[in-house]
């Protein structure tokens, strides 16, 4: 069995983040992702607000009953991107889908491991960014 491949989203640019995750899992790769609610999305908070808002909006995606309905919390929110960049209208894609785990925070069996170094980590004076968590408590996520 192989060993999984320990991520931390702290300050990693969540689309970068996501690419890499599909990539690893599509060959074969175990991977646990911690801190998801600290991951960046480039630009405003405004416009991030502004695309993560339109997914939510059931009205312009079909019934509100029966959806489809996009979650709110920040792990669901990134495994969702993950998914997205993942043939998963396929078998090898979804097998893929089901070896990645993401989580809020840092779950108390992982506490002291050692995280993989991610090489597109943002550095905080570049760019405009806004965390993950953020957008996703203003649209009403609870955690």
């Amino acid at each position: 069995m192989p060993e999984k491949i320990l991520l931390n989203a702290e300050n990693a640019v969540m689309g970068r983040l996501a690419s890499f995750a599909a990539k690893k899992a599509l060959q074969g790769e175990q991977l646990v992702i911690v801190n998801a609610e600290k991951a960046i999305i480039t630009g405003s908070k405004e416009d991030a607000m502004k695309r993560l808002k339109r997914k939510l909006d059931l009205h312009a995606k079909g019934n509100p009953l029966k959806g489809p309905k996009f979650s709110k919390m920040p792990d669901r929110v990134l495994r969702r991107a993950i998914r997205g960049m993942l043939p998963f209208k396929s078998r090898r894609g979804r097998e893929a889908f089901r070896k990645v785990q993401v989580f809020i925070s840092i779950p108390a069996e992982l506490e002291g491991k050692e995280f993989m170094k991610l090489p597109f980590h943002q550095n905080e004076k570049k760019q405009r960014h806004v965390e993950l968590g953020a957008v996703c408590r203003l649209l009403g996520a609870k955690w």
